[in-house]
């Protein structure tokens, strides 16, 4: 009986030391992570676990999300501790709609976008002659005449005494109008004999002579004149865009219009494992073959760079009045604005389009008046008749002024609405006086989107728009427009609570680049981009969001901005 009992102990012994051997085997074997965060306050946009303490990183990915104690298993000997001080930490943001070379370029470049008055903006134009060197153009401005009393448009007289020999390009802040001064015209052959081209106009004064400023696509009668940019100053901007980019937060950015020539840069960046944003690329349409060709389709790449999407324009914009209405604008009643020269004629588009969709490639459309969203959305309904039905995830860009009837059709077609929360902000200063008050109940409708089950990717359009996240949510949290005559926000029923703006501008992106499984939230399994605020933005007054910060910014893992102390 003794002996039996003996045998006993001794089996179970051997047990367990076989678990303990098993355990501690397992111990060895199990990887460590390499960073920590810990003691943080992680709204974490899975709706799986919304709220964390600590997370856990391994290589590029997130490998553990949860408690301290549940994250700690993941420590080891060579593993960094992040303590992020009671922070919030949230995915890093996504912006859906960028024109990013040209956004890093004009951080050098003249600044217009404040200038009070047409004394001012000639003034910024003066000084800047005097550094710019002989045969160099002056460029970008991003001007703003709804700033001046009166709001007239600049002219090249404004600007001519300044710059006999500078030729002198500088573009409305949203991009679709131009100044140029008489070097510029002169150069670009442009005279009172010169016909408007399709898509665009040709301001002019009352004997029928160009005053300088030039309309949608008749801005290509100069930028074909215009000396290309150079090899040094396209990896300067891209630099400094990269820089700008990652001090905010933005870890993704889905650059429209970009030529071969940026890729090509990043790409090369790409190489070097000097890319600190992550980029998706969507040419223009008109040029859907490059791709097709070589059998790219949506979202071809790496987590670093991909391509797969084309970008078309539709129409123009509110401030420049061609953005492309079934009614006329009420300031200008002879006026509903103007079709893109690529709608010119709309077959064509629609021909381009459908080849583009038959090779898999994702489409995206500008489009901003409410026909001419109208008329994307018929083309995309034909698009399916013809290819048939699948995971499109169809973008129309800014998708600014709705027809009631439209709401419907973006949630049946499953088309994404990108839109750029700022402009709402910018444009409520003066929209209802360009467009009437019917039009502006459906004019930026985030909520009214939502409430149709229409997917919202949140974006800035930068350069038109500061490329901060912050300004974002804020404005679309607040709908308080930049002249302070709107507190309470501007059609404020349209405004979004901050969990919707934050979704919008993670979740929402990710989803429109076909990256939600990848990136948008802090799950297990996705890239380790999140970034630590300075405030807690669920907490402090809306109005205050636009003063909050980005203290570190993290990119697969890896600090790409600032740290805490």
């Amino acid at each position: 009986m003794m002996r039996a009992f003996t045998m006993t102990v001794r089996l179970w012994a051997m047990v367990s030391l076989a678990f303990v051997l098993a355990d501690f085997a397992q111990a060895q074997t199990k990887p460590s992570a390499d960073l920590i965060v810990t003691n943080a306050k992680i709204w974490t946009v899975d709706k799986t676990r919304p709220h964390a303490e600590a997370l856990a990183v391994l290589g590029e990915r997130i490998v553990a999300v949860g408690s301290a104690a549940e994250v700690d298993t993941w420590h080891g000997p060579q593993t960094k501790v992040l303590d992020a001080q009671g922070k919030l930490l949230l995915p890093g943001f996504n912006d859906a709609h960028v024109h990013f070379v040209d956004g890093g370029d004009h951080l050098s470049a003249v600044q217009l976008k404040d200038a009070a008055s047409p004394q001012e903006f000639a003034r910024r134009i003066a000084d800047r002659v005097k550094t710019t060197a002989k045969g160099e153009w002056i460029v970008g401005g991003d001007w703003d005449e709804q700033r001046w009393t009166p709001a007239n448009l600049p002219n090249k007289e404004l600007i001519d005494p300044a710059t006999p020999d500078t030729p002198v390009w500088v573009n409305r802040y949203d991009g679709h109008e131009s100044l140029a001064n008489s070097v510029t015209l002169r150069l670009a052959n442009i005279t009172s004999k010169t016909g408007d081209p399709a898509g665009g106009q040709i301001v002019r004064d009352a004997q029928g002579n160009p005053t300088g400023v030039l309309r949608d696509s008749a801005q290509e009668l100069v930028n074909k004149v215009m000396p290309p940019m150079t090899a040094a100053h396209r990896l300067r901007a891209i630099h400094q865009a990269l820089d700008h980019a990652a001090s905010l937060g933005v870890t993704s950015v889905q650059d429209m219009n970009p030529s071969y020539d940026d890729v090509k840069v990043y790409a090369e960046l790409q190489e070097e494992g000097a890319l600190t944003v992550r980029i998706y690329a969507a040419p223009m349409e008109t040029g859907w073959k490059d791709q097709a060709k070589l059998g790219i389709r949506r979202a071809f790449g790496t987590p670093f760079l991909r391509m797969g999407a084309v970008k078309g324009y539709a129409d123009g914009s509110l401030g420049s009045e061609t953005a492309y209405f079934f009614d006329a604008y009420t300031d200008a009643p002879n006026s509903h604005g103007l079709l893109s020269d690529e709608m010119h004629p709309v077959s064509a588009m629609q021909q381009r389009l459908r080849g583009a969709d038959a090779a898999g490639l994702q489409l995206c459309v500008h489009a901003i008046g409410d026909r001419a969203i109208s008329m994307t959305l018929d083309m995309f309904a034909q698009i399916e008749k013809t290819n048939g039905k699948r995971d499109r995830r169809w973008r129309i860009e800014h998708s600014q002024h709705m027809a009631a009837k439209d709401f419907a059709r973006y949630a049946r077609l499953g088309v994404i609405a990108s839109v750029q929360p700022y402009h709402a902000i910018d444009d409520g200063r003066w929209a209802e006086s360009r467009i009437g008050p019917d039009r502006i109940r459906r004019t930026y409708a985030f909520r009214t989107f939502l409430d149709n089950g229409v997917r919202l990717a949140f974006g800035t359009d930068w350069s038109v728009a500061p490329l901060n996240p912050m300004l974002g949510l804020y404005a679309a949290v607040t709908r308080a427009t930049l002249d302070g005559k709107n507190p309470n926000g501007w059609v404020p029923e349209q405004k979004l609570n901050i969990t919707e703006a934050i979704e919008a501008y993670t979740m929402g992106s990710a989803y429109a680049e076909f990256q939600d499984k990848e990136k948008g939230s802090i799950t297990p399994g996705k890239l380790a981009d999140f970034v630590i605020l300075s405030d807690d933005i669920f907490k402090i007054p809306p109005a205050a969001i636009k003063n909050v910060k980005v203290e570190a910014t993290y990119l697969g893992g890896k600090l790409v901005y600032g740290g805490l102390e």
